[in-house]
């Protein structure tokens, strides 16, 4: 029998592909609240880096800058990807009910047709 890692995606139980896809949602949200929860002390960094200049202009020029906005665009990447693989669970999840339930009715055609 072949090792699951090597079966094609679709062919692998649905327990492996929940496992897969919430390990990668566990990394990718790990990211995200990373780069969220470090946010403020980022743009305190990039003030301080300006040198002695008032806190409002040195805001003002950090949050201005195509840096700062690259660093945002980052952070809503990683949430997004982060977003979408706890969708690709989701969905996973309700293949599985969809699964029991068509299981499940089968077994009662079973029951009824005897």
């Amino acid at each position: 029998m072949a090792d699951i890692s090597e079966m094609p995606q679709h062919e692998r139980p649905l327990s492996e592909q929940y496992r897969l896809v919430a390990k990668a949602w566990v990394d990718a949200d790990a990211a995200a609240n990373l780069l969220e929860e470090t946010k403020s002390a980022t743009l305190s960094e990039r003030m301080l880096a300006l040198g002695d200049m008032p806190v409002s202009k040195a805001e003002m020029t950090v949050k201005g800058s195509a840096e700062w906005h690259l660093y945002l665009e980052e952070m809503v990447a990683a949430r997004k990807e982060a977003n979408l693989r706890k969708v690709q669970m989701k969905y996973i999840e309700m293949r599985f009910s969809e699964w029991q339930a068509s299981d499940a009715n089968q077994r009662n055609e079973r029951r009824m047709s005897r």
